[in-house]
């Protein structure tokens, strides 16, 4: 038999080990198959839209309509002045913040303190993997792309790095996301879950539409970053399922109780 037989036997197997090993954790899982499906169905759709912006929007497909939104937040006399009374804009600069490599950086660092106090390395080690790789993956993304900021109205910030996608709105959805993913998993109340879950949403796109309104970002720019935090901060929770689970079951073999969450 060649080689390429060969390798075409080998491929097979390993497909059928992992369609097998799939199989196991679904029939496992139980009611958080039907969770599982649909953070898998997200991620690609995330990552869908990524990909689509980056082919049309940064070329300028949508710059008319990005245009329009972008005014939409300024004064129709004076496009210098953001929409609303004058503190708005500063509300909107303190919001912003909430999203910056300073603040991300302070909250990742508390946590992980925290985490280590508790002896929660695993878990530490995701949030640092999660925190990391956002910040390489929105690096990537800014070189490959190099699209300019826009000129369409005066910007109320200074930026100086590529437009695309927003850093800001992208490294909100990692760290907000992943965060409060974890710690909706401690909650034994689907309420308290679904609290947790919606501040963090709330505060990924607080920070997304922040970008908008001071002009600093393309509204594709933002969307973007959203999908993309959001297919990141998704893949990290879809590790610390995989490991939870595999140390669940070798805990129910060996007698032992199931790993903490």
């Amino acid at each position: 038999m060649g080689r390429g037989g060969l390798a075409g036997r080998a491929l097979g197997w390993i497909i059928q080990r992992v369609i097998a090993q799939l199989k196991e954790k679904w029939n496992r899982t139980g009611p958080e198959r039907l969770l599982v499906l649909a953070g898998v169905v997200l991620f690609f759709l995330s990552v869908w839209v990524v990909v689509e912006l980056a082919d049309d929007a940064v070329p300028g497909k949508y710059l008319e309509l990005e245009g329009r939104i972008l005014r939409a937040f300024r004064h129709p006399d004076d496009l210098s002045r953001g929409v609303g009374p004058e503190w708005v804009t500063s509300v909107v600069r303190d919001i912003t913040a909430l999203g910056s490599v300073a603040v991300l950086t302070l909250v990742v660092l508390l946590v992980l303190g925290f985490l280590a106090l508790c002896r929660r390395y695993r878990a530490a080690f995701l949030i640092l993997l999660a925190g990391g790789g956002g910040v390489l993956a929105t690096t990537a993304l800014k070189v490959m792309t190099e699209r300019e900021r826009p000129h369409i109205v005066p910007r109320l910030m200074a930026e100086t790095s590529p437009s695309f996608p927003s850093g800001h709105a992208m490294m909100s959805s990692v760290v907000y996301l992943t965060l409060g993913a974890m710690v909706a998993q401690t909650m034994a109340r689907k309420l308290e879950r679904v609290y947790v879950m919606g501040v963090a949403v709330l505060l990924t796109v607080l920070v997304g539409v922040s970008r908008v309104y001071l002009g600093v970002h393309y509204p594709t720019d933002v969307a973007a970053g959203w999908a993309a935090g959001t297919a990141w901060a998704l893949m990290c929770c879809g590790v610390a399922w995989w490991l939870r689970e595999k140390m669940n079951s070798k805990a129910t073999t060996a007698g032992e109780k199931p790993a903490r969450r």
